[in-house]
């Protein structure tokens, strides 16, 4: 194991890569990074929409499926899924090791579902279904229309990596929809110690708005001075949602459900490559580190974190100062409130566009696979 991650690791965070390709399944990458101490493995359309656009390893499956009559949504279904079970399994050694604490793959319901309760939910528990894996989670939008959804998946025992949060109220929101489904289970007399989840939320991107805020006001009043906000929402807004993650978990609520063996809902540190390049390169590590978290790294992040990376406890320090972060920004206009609801309109159509872009992409190799195949 990498030292670095070890140290995370010692810290109570977990490491998961934020990528997957066919590629890496079968040049042995995947196997490479679990060695070296990664504990899990997010996707999204837009890391899939990369991998199928790049090259030709999905051309057989592609060529193969289509000649079954499959079309492009349901060709990129079949590979996709094929991909996260092979990689859940290359991850059931952790899996199995942590007792069921660490190990995941996580695959995305479609980015179109995000508003649509009925669609996610039959999405969910087709994939849960299809991949058939105990250490898969499915991915879905932490929206006000999600929520309800994410509490009856986790009810049925489908473990979600809820995805997509921006504000400290979306993520709220989604842990005591954790801790309704978990205590609709106990009271069921359902086991609860191998359901799973994590609530991602994301960093970054947070900045990458802020600052462009920030810059406008700058330009706007002329002072100068605001630029010592820029690069301080992210972190900030993490930390206070942390925070709450502490007061809902070490409740008297869930103590009941601690004993009956459950897991807490770890917060997930997503999108936590940086943006801006004047930035240091691991910002979103270094200060996000605690323990009962989990940080998904682009690989690029996890090789700078293994090179030169400082761990040290960070994650629960300089909440007063988050707050007045937080404060200050209201003070000279800049609402986080509205920005965070910005942030997860925004991210919803990202991933909705690269999904039309990746359905395309595949509808495009199959057109062209047959093409070739009619040539000859």
């Amino acid at each position: 194991m990498d030292p670095r991650i070890a140290q995370l690791l010692e810290q109570g965070q977990s490491v998961w890569q934020d990528d997957i390709s066919r590629q890496m399944i079968e040049s042995g990458e995947i196997a490479r990074i679990v060695a070296q101490g990664v504990r899990g493995l997010t996707s999204n359309p837009s890391i899939f929409e990369k991998a199928i656009a790049a090259g030709d390893a999905y051309d057989e499956d592609v060529a193969r499926l289509a000649g079954e009559g499959l079309d492009a949504q349901r060709i990129f279904e079949a590979v996709a899924v094929d991909d996260i079970r092979a990689t859940c399994d290359l991850f059931m050694p952790v899996y199995e090791a942590s007792e069921g604490g660490d190990g995941f793959v996580s695959i995305e319901v479609s980015p179109g579902a995000a508003r649509d309760a009925d669609r996610t939910r039959q999405e969910a528990r087709r994939l849960w279904e299809t991949v058939d894996r105990p250490n898969l989670m499915v991915k879905i939008p932490g929206t006000m229309e999600g929520a309800p959804v994410i509490q009856e998946m986790l009810a049925e025992g489908i473990n979600i990596n809820v995805t997509l949060l921006f504000a400290i109220d979306s993520y709220a929101r989604v842990a005591e929809a954790y801790v309704a489904a978990l205590e609709a289970r106990h009271a069921a007399g359902k086991p609860v110690d191998r359901i799973a989840s994590v609530a991602s939320f994301f960093v970054s991107r947070v900045d990458t708005l802020v600052d462009k805020l920030l810059d406008e006001k700058i330009a706007e009043t002329g002072d100068q001075g605001l630029a010592a906000l820029k690069g301080k929402a992210a972190v900030a807004n993490a930390r206070l949602a942390y925070e709450r993650f502490g007061e809902i978990f070490r409740s008297e609520r869930f103590a009941p459900l601690a004993a009956a063996g459950a897991s807490v809902q770890r917060p997930l540190w997503a999108s936590t490559g940086v943006k801006n390049p004047a930035y240091r390169d691991v910002l979103y590590v270094e200060e996000l580190i605690g323990p009962d978290t989990v940080n998904t790294m682009p690989a690029k992040t996890i090789d700078a974190v293994a090179d030169h990376g400082v761990i040290a406890r960070t994650v629960d320090e300089g909440v007063d100062e988050a707050r007045q972060v937080i404060a200050t920004l209201a003070e000279v206009g800049i609402d986080l409130q509205a920005a965070t609801a910005q942030l997860e309109e925004d991210g919803i159509n990202v991933f909705a566009k690269s999904f039309d872009s990746l359905i395309g992409g595949v509808e495009g190799k199959r057109a062209q696979l047959a093409q070739t195949v009619a040539a000859k």
